[in-house]
């Protein structure tokens, strides 16, 4: 050290002496014994840095105002840079004295380090005190200085660490989880709420040092806190707790980026400042997410999934929604079968707003009352089995279902929607919204409910009450939990596992589409004029209203939940899939298209965690190598090899080997259904014309669409809309069916156009529903036509 301290003063007396360098006599700095890695990093930095770019909301500018030395002169061991006169961050007398704003210092360093990882992928890894001067003259700009300790990311990466920076400012544990598997994070046990608390603390406010003892108290009380809901969780005793570490893997990039967090809060703390670092970070992070990533930007092949085309009206469809573009589309799929061939399957757009990645085919999007028309499907596979009858009393197969004036509804009066509990559970639910995710609860408040109406006297939609209803005929006239009778009736048979659920298991929310709202669309509904069952007031604040859903619906204690009339997550391969079998009545069409990837079926249904819960340590067993320690909350720790484990529960239910193993891709053959009379089931004709309520929407269970295009009001279709444009239809006499998902929210004035087109193409009529001018049923227009509740609407 003292010989390059000579060598430095050598140089100095040196340089001064040279003409060559008078200029710079006064804004020298050298550094000896560097590598060459520093020269180049501190250009990199300094060259980003300057940069002028915009973030993606476009109000905000990611250029940040700091000093980095100019590199004036280097050899392969001495660095010369500018001199920049200026205060060190702990000289507290200084920073006083020429009246440094503290504050506004530490927020502008903070925006640099945003910049640098989330904008740039290339950050100083080091940002302690030392490694900061503050400029003299005003503005006080903050001087960054060594940059030897840089780190490089890649662009997944840095999306992956926006992406659990927004999760956190946004609550949101879908995306959060999300972006853990992005980045190559693994958690052993199913725990997202301990995980965004724990990941939250990275990026909470920082404190003074005046606040800090207080402060360290409540992080102790929530790892406290934490380690006991591990313990619950794993049942384990508190040694045990204390040796188990519930990451299974972490990746060294985000260890250095908490690393860096912590050292800023540090930074902050030292200064006597309070930093918000999710106000000061934001814009960077969706900078990543969205800056450059509209649709103009992004080349045709990336925004339509690659993938061939299974024929010419694809080819025209994937030309049609590029037109559309991200103004109306967000994340969108498309799959449509003729006479049992695939003919369409297109994926196209994002999965969500903060969530760039392409949406491809396995992709699972939340249909709402989509699920209606599967919830239904399980009805009558079970009538089909034997298991119960259309014309049996709810009563006679749920007994605690026959009080209060309900001893006479029968099954047939629950799939028609003439019931007349249309609004069952509206009080309960407003009181207590998340009631809705208690299975359990919910089927026993649907017993103490009564009805509004004579069973069978009026067809007023069941928007909710439609799932719980025939979900407890289900569960009592099989024996069966819900979830098992949708993959023995459905799933399996189609060869659709992994991508229909009605409540995700955990594992899967790497592959969800996250919603938003279409407001300029919901906007239009202000000059609707309400029907006689539709309260005036509703309409009016529609646009206000459904903003809340997709805050709801994102949730993963939502999304995990049992809701059958609204909670369906499921790519649109596998809805149309399946209502190409229920239009042939059951028949299990033929293999999907052989050019989809990942084959359709080949998603583990029920994913499991990567590895065992801790064993019990034998007696004078010492500790393998590569065992991670550490408890709940702990930076540093290991990767660790990953073994079996015991299934995590699909909602406590488990299946052997052979059904949880992926599936060999989407075989065909086989039937669904026995009865030859199925489809006039479906609709409510012929010999079951007497169970539908006379011109009513619905048959039993899915909704009846006229023919648009005679105007002879003849049925040939069904199936069923959901919320914000999703859906999934058939049209027997023809043998088409499609499915279109959506995530972003609207009037379905996308998925109408979309349907037209390709029914267009075909020659086919075209549904009263989809038609340009037709009456739109309830679903298109987000579940509120023909309800008078006073549930909330978000939960509608």
């Amino acid at each position: 050290m003292n010989g390059a301290r000579r060598l430095q003063r050598n140089l100095i007396s040196t340089m001064k002496q040279s003409q060559s360098l008078v200029a710079h006599e006064e804004v020298v700095l050298i550094m000896c014994g560097i590598n060459s890695s520093i020269l180049e990093n501190t250009r990199a930095v300094s060259r980003n840095l300057s940069r002028k770019s915009d973030c993606g909301s476009g109000s905000v500018s990611s250029t940040v105002d700091v000093l980095i030395p100019e590199v004036i002169q280097s050899t392969g061991k001495v660095l010369i840079l500018e001199y920049m006169d200026g205060i060190r961050l702990n000289d507290n007398d200084s920073l006083e004295a020429y009246g440094v704003d503290k504050q506004k210092l530490v927020e502008e360093i903070t925006r640099a380090y945003a910049h640098q990882i989330y904008i740039d992928g290339f950050f100083n890894g080091d940002p302690h005190p030392g490694n900061f001067l503050v400029s003299k003259e005003p503005p006080h700009k903050p001087i960054l200085l060594d940059f030897g300790l840089t780190k490089r990311i890649s662009e997944s990466m840095r999306q992956a660490l926006a992406k659990m920076f927004l999760s956190c400012a946004e609550g949101d544990h879908v995306a959060l989880l999300s972006a853990f598997s992005e980045m190559g994070l693994k958690l052993r046990v199913d725990m997202p709420q301990q995980a965004m608390d724990i990941a939250t603390v990275f990026f909470r406010q920082s404190t003074t040092a005046s606040e800090a003892k207080e402060n360290i108290k409540t992080l102790n009380d929530q790892r406290e806190r934490n380690v006991k809901a591990l313990q619950e969780k794993m049942k384990l005793n508190k040694k045990e707790v204390q040796r188990f570490n519930p990451v299974d893997a972490f990746p060294g990039d985000a260890i250095i980026f908490m690393r860096v967090l912590n050292l800023l809060r540090g930074l902050s703390a030292s200064l006597n400042v309070r930093i918000v670092y999710l106000d000061i970070m934001r814009p960077f992070a969706e900078s990543t997410l969205l800056g450059s990533l509209t649709h103009g930007q992004i080349p045709n092949s990336q925004w339509i999934f690659d993938s061939p085309a299974n024929s010419d009206v694809e080819s025209k469809l994937r030309n049609y929604l590029l037109e559309l573009g991200s103004d109306k589309i967000l994340g969108i799929q498309v799959c449509a079968y003729k006479d049992g061939k695939v003919i369409i399957d297109t994926a196209a757009g994002m999965l969500g707003k903060y969530d760039p990645r392409p949406v491809q085919p396995d992709s699972l999007f939340p249909v709402f009352s989509v699920t209606k028309g599967i919830t239904a499907g399980m009805v009558h596979w079970l009538v089909d089995k034997g298991k119960l009858k259309y014309e049996e009393t709810v009563a006679n197969i749920w007994p605690n279902f026959g009080t209060n004036g309900k001893e006479l509804i029968k099954v047939h009066h629950l799939l028609n929607h003439t019931s007349g509990l249309h609004n069952a559970l509206g009080d309960v639910v407003k009181n207590d919204p998340l009631l809705v995710c208690d299975w359990e609860e919910t089927l026993n408040q649907i017993t103490k409910s009564t009805p509004e109406t004579e069973p069978g006297s009026a067809q007023i939609y069941h928007y909710l009450s439609f799932g719980w209803l025939c979900g407890g005929v289900i569960e009592h006239a099989s024996g069966k939990k819900f979830q098992e009778i949708l993959e023995e009736a459905i799933v399996r048979p189609l060869h659709i596992e992994g991508e229909l659920y009605v409540g995700i298991p955990p594992g899967v929310e790497s592959r969800l589409a996250a919603l938003t709202v279409d407001t300029e669309e919901l906007q239009k509904l202000s000059g609707i004029r309400a029907g006689a069952d539709v309260p005036a007031a509703l309409l009016n604040n529609i646009a206000q209203m459904a903003s809340g859903v997709p805050a709801i619906f994102n949730t993963l204690n939502v999304r995990r939940a049992i809701i059958p009339a609204a909670n369906g997550h499921c790519s649109a391969r596998a809805l149309a899939r399946y209502y190409a079998a229920l239009a042939a009545g059951g028949s299990v069409p033929p293999p999907h298209s052989s050019g989809a990837m990942p084959p359709l079926g080949s998603h583990v249904h029920t994913p499991k965690f990567p590895t065992a819960p801790l064993k019990k340590k034998k007696k004078g067993a010492g500790k393998k190598k590569g065992a991670g320690g550490g408890s709940m909350g702990d930076l540093k720790v290991q990767d660790i090899s990953g073994g079996s484990s015991d299934r995590n529960g699909y909602c406590q239910l488990r299946t052997s080997d052979a059904d949880s193993e992926a599936g060999s891709g989407s075989g065909g053959g086989g039937r669904m259904f026995g009865s030859d009379r199925i489809l006039d089931a479906f609709m409510g004709v012929g010999e079951y014309e007497g169970m539908a309520h006379r011109d009513g929407k619905f048959g039993l269970g899915f909704r009846r669409y006229d023919d648009a295009s005679s105007g002879s009001g003849r049925l040939r279709c069904f199936g069923h809309s959901g919320m914000g444009g999703s859906t999934g239809f058939c049209d027997v006499e023809n043998g088409f069916a499609i499915a279109v998902t959506v995530n972003k929210l609207s009037l379905g004035s996308v998925t109408r156009g979309v349907v037209r087109l390709v029914l267009e193409e075909l020659g086919l009529p075209v549904p009263d529903e989809y038609s340009a001018t037709g009456e739109k049923g309830p679903d298109m227009m987000l579940n509120l036509t023909t309800t008078t509740t006073t549930t909330p609407p978000q939960l509608r």
